[in-house]
């Protein structure tokens, strides 16, 4: 069946380029140079930094500024309809996670069945079952009480604890839909969702062992550190005694988690493993079974492949999944109409800058799209037998050592990778979404505020923080790309 993102990609890759191709790569340098000088130099907010790049593609394309204008606002418009309700969507399951007392849950539940050894691979699982449903920065600050806890009563090395929930965090974040970026990025390209979400999975699990457990265990040699005293681990060890001093405020818009709000948590009646799991992994497996209806029922008229057509579509799953977690979490814990109302009303301020500056990444998508930069790539790449995988990977990496942001970085990346997808097959659009994923993680420095928020939490100097997180991040990158590149062999 044709999807509208489908027609999106098909309708990019007709643009015919409208100045002489290395008038386009220019445009696209220059566009990217103002981006990344104002939002590194002069402190400008991304999403009017993409504005302004955006005006500079077309200006030196030599395309009239009405259309231009024109261009960014369709982009702006069908970004915003398509990844900003997605967004939010997911911003009301996970407050709803954590307020709950469930993302609480499978934090204890895992890590108290894990023996001292076990300790970072329970961790890295706990951040991967937390990364599915919530950004990174809200599981970060989920998870801080809990690492300080676990280094403390187990004797390990902070650093040999912690990198393995920050692995399973980011990997989730980067390679993993509903998250914003490989969202956009399947969205740009025209991928199959459900594809791109099972291999997003096959991918990550062994790019966690490697960035997680095994990177850590060195990391923790290099890093040595006490736990901070910022917060007194007792209370978040479910007496709801909430003494602790307040985490305080986090970057790109995430929620605040104090040690007060923690302890009404643990007061509060959770919900168990299983419906919490259940909860969490529902929309997941909505949308894998339509990827896989998909490819073993060739049949549209069958009532199997139809239901699933609806219900694993992403924005069908999200939202069930949100009205299933008012029950299974909200509900299941004790909390009230008013409450479950306050806590969903509550998840969509945090979110709305996020969806601004995707939506703003569309529009300067489209700019690139309609001055036929892609086409102009396409052509080269292939005349140059340049590995498509290998190109988004390293566009990525260099966007991200530039700018400090995973979302800019994915954004102009599948946007420069659109003519070249033509004719490939879906598990091959697929594997270069995730080529990006993993591109956009790499070498987090300090233009990114996820490394100051790391530093910051863990107590450590820079160069600290670049040897234990900066280096994590690039292993995470690196090992994915690998297992991406290992994957393209099969698919």
């Amino acid at each position: 069946m044709t999807t509208a993102l489908t027609l999106l990609a098909a309708d990019a890759e007709l643009a015919e380029p409208v100045a002489a191709g290395w008038q386009l790569v220019v445009a696209a340098l220059a566009g990217i140079a103002v981006i990344v000088i104002l939002i590194t130099l002069l402190k400008l907010h991304p999403f009017l930094a993409l504005i302004f790049g955006a005006l500079t593609v077309g200006l030196v394309a030599g395309v009239n500024i009405a259309d231009v204008l024109d261009s960014f606002a369709d982009g702006f418009g069908s970004t915003a309809a398509g990844v900003g309700i997605l967004i939010a969507l997911g911003a009301m399951f996970a407050k709803l996670l954590a307020d709950s007392g469930g993302a609480d849950e499978i934090v204890d539940t895992i890590v108290g069945h894990a023996s001292p050894r076990a300790l970072p691979w329970a961790m890295a699982l706990v951040g991967s079952i937390i990364g599915l449903p919530m950004f990174f920065e809200i599981g970060l600050v989920l998870l801080m009480p809990v690492i300080y806890l676990v280094a403390k009563r187990s004797g390990l090395s902070l650093i040999t604890v912690g990198i393995p929930a920050l692995a399973g965090l980011s990997a989730m974040h980067g390679l993993v839909p509903p998250h914003p970026g490989p969202l956009t990025a399947i969205e740009y390209l025209g991928a199959d969702l459900g594809m791109t979400l099972a291999l997003g999975v096959a991918v990550a699990i062994p790019t966690v062992i490697v960035a997680g457990p095994l990177f850590g265990k060195l990391a923790g040699r290099w890093v040595v550190l006490d736990v901070p005293d910022r917060f007194d681990a007792d209370d978040f060890d479910g007496n709801g005694s909430g003494k602790g001093a307040a985490a305080g405020e986090v970057g790109d818009g995430a929620q605040t988690l104090t040690a007060t709000e923690a302890g009404l948590r643990t007061e509060r009646r959770r919900p168990s493993f299983g419906i919490t799991m259940f909860s969490v992994l529902l929309p997941v497996g909505l949308m894998m079974g339509k990827a896989l209806v998909d490819i073993f029922i060739d049949d549209e008229s069958n009532l199997v492949r139809q239901t699933f057509d609806i219900l694993g579509r992403p924005l069908m799953a999200l939202l069930i999944a949100v009205i299933v977690g008012i029950v299974t979490l909200g509900k299941s814990s004790g909390m009230t109409r008013d409450q479950i109302t306050k806590c969903i009303e509550s998840s969509l301020p945090p979110v709305a800058g996020i969806i601004l500056i995707v939506a703003a990444g569309g529009g300067f998508k489209q700019v690139l799209v309609d001055t036929g930069i892609g086409t102009k790539l396409a052509e080269w790449a292939t005349a140059a037998n340049v590995s498509v995988i290998l190109l988004a990977w390293v566009l990525a990496v260099l966007i991200r050592l530039a700018t400090g942001s995973a979302t800019v970085a994915t954004i102009t990346a599948s946007s420069l990778m659109l003519g070249l997808v033509e004719g490939m097959s879906a598990g091959e659009v697929s594997l270069v979404v995730l080529a990006v994923g993993a591109g956009s993680v790499f070498f987090s420095h300090v233009n990114d505020a996820g490394f100051w928020l790391v530093k910051e939490y863990f107590g450590m100097s820079v160069g600290q923080t670049i040897k234990s997180w900066s280096l994590m991040e690039t292993v995470l990158s690196v090992t994915g790309l690998v297992f991406v590149l290992l994957l393209g062999l099969f698919i």
